[in-house]
């Protein structure tokens, strides 16, 4: 009898042991932030290593690049996906942030940048009170854009004009000093750059 109570004792560990190891691992949580939420200075580097639609380079820092394209080429304007940036000169960036991360900018976030050969820093981010090198508040500017084109600025989208001229931009752009040599600069650019430079005391 006492033998009969050992075996079926041991039986049933057994049965037990085997139903929990057949029991699925329970998988940890995915707590793993989108490239997005961990942004730094080094998220941002070589304006020219972006993609260029129009004026602008863009780029999507969680990788849906092809979704930030395609509202960035559209004449009609949408929505542009999370993780999307935009650089007009290497300076500046906007990044759009998740779904209620600022309702007065649409999400977007602004940075300031200082660019060197060495990389980048960031001298400021945020949303309302994020001042340009031109004492412009970026979202003051950014939301005269029509609201189909999701606070991007253009020539024809709503916006006050800029203090720089299209001559200016691209000479800013092929002379990011992140990206190693600087590109060769029509005459119309390189005066257009001397005198941005004049003008800043840079």
């Amino acid at each position: 009898m006492t033998r009969n109570f050992a075996n079926i004792a041991f039986v049933s560990v057994i049965a037990l042991t085997l139903s929990a190891c057949a029991e699925p691992a329970e998988q940890a949580p995915d707590t793993a932030a989108s490239a997005t939420e961990n942004m730094t200075a080094a998220s941002f580097g070589c304006i020219r290593d972006l993609t260029q639609v129009d004026r602008f380079f863009v780029g999507n820092l969680d990788g849906d690049l092809e979704a930030t394209v395609a509202v960035a080429s559209s004449e009609d304007g949408s929505v542009f996906p999370v993780g999307s940036v935009v650089q007009l000169v290497p300076g500046e960036a906007m990044v759009k942030r998740a779904n209620g991360f600022n309702a007065d900018t649409k999400d977007w976030e602004f940075f300031e940048f200082e660019v060197s050969p060495e990389g980048t820093a960031i001298r400021k981010r945020g949303h309302v009170d994020v001042v340009n090198r031109f004492d412009g508040n970026c979202l003051e500017c950014h939301e005269k854009a029509r609201p189909e084109f999701d606070m991007i600025c253009s020539t024809d989208n709503g916006c006050d004009p800029i203090p720089i001229n299209d001559a200016m931009i691209r000479a800013l752009q092929k002379t990011d000093p992140r990206c190693g040599a600087p590109l060769e600069l029509t005459s119309e650019e390189s005066e257009g750059l001397a005198a941005l430079m004049a003008a800043t005391g840079r």
